[in-house]
């Protein structure tokens, strides 16, 4: 059986965000909605996750082929979650004295 290069796996996609007046957000790099309210949608992204806030968000295109989000709505902050730290096991955790 003879694989080709796009069935091997697909590249990591650029993270962008578009806002447009507040009104219209366009995300790429998406990697897949985690959750979606109409005050709050937080999307995994190809960087980390990233949370929209606002009122009346609605999710008018979802793309997961080429990662693109369009989030309509009264946008009023975009905030990308820190990283989580992986841990390296019980030994490796320090007590504060």
């Amino acid at each position: 059986m003879e694989m080709r290069a796009t069935e091997v796996g697909k590249p990591k996609q650029a993270h962008s965000i578009v806002l447009e007046g507040k009104r219209h957000l366009r995300v790429t790099g998406v990697l897949e909605v985690e959750s979606f309210h109409e005050d709050e949608a937080c999307v995994a992204t190809s960087v980390g996750s990233l949370c929209i806030f606002g009122s009346g968000l609605h999710l008018s295109r979802l793309n997961p082929d080429d990662g693109q989000v369009l989030i309509d709505g009264d946008i009023l902050s975009l905030e990308y979650e820190p990283p989580v730290k992986e841990r390296k096991g019980l030994f490796r955790l320090r007590a504060n004295n």
